[in-house]
């Protein structure tokens, strides 16, 4: 199976976060996953947490890697966000009127798979979801989150 593997370096800059989420996208439609599926928006959620919390926690460049099989019978995105901030990923659990705490619980609900590895001098946060699971084929609502803003893209 053929996997086109793209990447972007990311600067640590919260304004980043938005033009990822842009150049992903772009790839995705690329690669045939059209922007009305659920797994778009699936892995454009996705990709803002994990690029926010490179940016915001770490305060180091990142790079964003996409791992995209091609066809339709292409069964798993990934994607990696790589540092050079050896902290690992810390998942807490927000309460209440909490602002922050929420961005690797809500990557473990939707992602079917994701970790965190050693990378050089950092790590690397990997996330992959699978196109026929349910976090790929359902519409993402979040209640909890309708007060949320994200930045336009």
């Amino acid at each position: 199976m053929q996997v086109l593997q793209v990447q972007l370096e990311i600067r640590p800059d919260p304004a980043e976060v938005g033009r990822a989420r842009r150049w992903a996208r772009s790839r995705l439609a690329g690669s045939g996953i059209g922007a009305d599926e659920p797994l778009a928006e699936t892995l454009i959620l996705l990709i803002s947490e994990l690029v926010t919390n490179a940016v915001v926690h770490t305060g180091c460049p990142a790079v964003l890697r996409l791992s995209l099989p091609a066809g339709v019978e292409a069964r798993t995105v990934r994607l990696e966000v790589a540092d050079s901030s050896t902290r690992p990923p810390i998942p807490r659990h927000a309460e209440g009127d909490e602002t922050n705490g929420r961005g690797l619980e809500l990557v473990d609900g939707l992602a079917d798979r994701w970790g965190w590895s050693p990378e050089g001098a950092g790590k690397r946060i990997w996330v992959e979801v699978d196109r026929c699971s349910p976090s790929a084929t359902a519409e993402v609502v979040f209640p909890a989150y309708e007060d949320f803003v994200y930045e336009a893209v």
